[in-house]
């Protein structure tokens, strides 16, 4: 049986810990990981007593695990889960900060160093160029991206401009954002990864607390526990006053700051 230990984290936590297990869990064929598809199963992906099997664990210890109980969780076992899971890194790291462990696989952290260079960069970039911190909220933005982003709806949203709620609750952005439906899905997905464990800290559970309330469109996408990285690729704007306008996104982590994104878009026709 499982040993009961002191919370790594809160309840909501565990909660999400295991909601994020079951949910892969039953997204991995039992054929792709050498288990016989023969019998009718009740649930789709692997049984609880076959990825315990993987994991070399107890079926109570999954059972507890998947339920948000306060169980023993080491480093060496969430690396033999993620394994047995098949999660790509984004998702990988998801699982070890939400359940407040180190990576065995990632180096040590480097001690933060100021934020003023960072945000003072951005001013110097002459395509459009924000930095957002782990809860998207845009805590520097040059001109260029301004005028891009439309002030980022201040005529109707008030206080620090933020991506998610520009995204989601300001009606414009769904006719400037191409694709704006598959975008904002995987921007969601994006966002899980960003804020891990951090998902229970008060000033981001606010903030996915109002978008779950006010956006459907964000529910869906939240609860669907998917985890994507930032990456770069081809961005499209339908612009009001610049017309059709296509950027490469580039998306950079100052060494010492992991929790900020600076984000350029290079417009595509700096690359030929």
């Amino acid at each position: 049986m499982p040993n009961t230990i002191q919370s790594n984290g809160s309840a909501d936590l565990r909660r999400q810990l295991g909601e994020f297990i079951r949910l892969h869990r039953q997204r991995i064929t039992p054929k792709s990981v050498g288990f016989s598809v023969g019998g009718r199963r009740r649930t789709p992906g692997l049984r609880r007593e076959e990825l315990a099997q993987l994991c070399r664990v107890s079926v109570t210890w999954i059972t507890w695990l998947e339920q948000g109980r306060e169980i023993t969780a080491s480093s060496a076992m969430l690396a033999r889960l993620a394994r047995a899971l098949q999660l790509t890194s984004a998702e990988r790291a998801y699982l070890f900060e939400l359940a407040a462990r180190p990576d065995p696989e990632q180096s040590s952290q480097i001690v933060p160093c100021p934020i003023e260079p960072v945000l003072r960069s951005v001013s110097e970039i002459v395509c459009p160029a924000y930095v957002l911190d782990r809860r998207w909220d845009v805590v520097a933005a040059n001109i260029q991206a301004q005028t891009l982003f439309l002030n980022w709806g201040s005529e109707l949203l008030a206080g620090t401009p933020n991506l998610l709620r520009f995204l989601f609750f300001y009606p414009p952005a769904k006719s400037i954002i191409d694709n704006w439906e598959t975008r904002c899905s995987r921007l969601v997905a994006e966002f899980r990864a960003d804020c891990g464990r951090h998902s229970d800290a008060p000033f981001i559970r606010e903030l996915l607390d109002e978008l779950c309330k006010e956006s459907d469109d964000f529910s869906r996408s939240w609860q669907s526990q998917a985890v994507l990285e930032r990456e770069g690729g081809i961005r499209r704007f339908h612009h009001p006053m610049q017309g059709d306008r296509l950027f490469e996104q580039l998306t950079v982590r100052p060494d010492l700051r992991k929790e900020l994104k600076l984000v350029m878009l290079l417009p595509m026709e700096s690359l030929n």
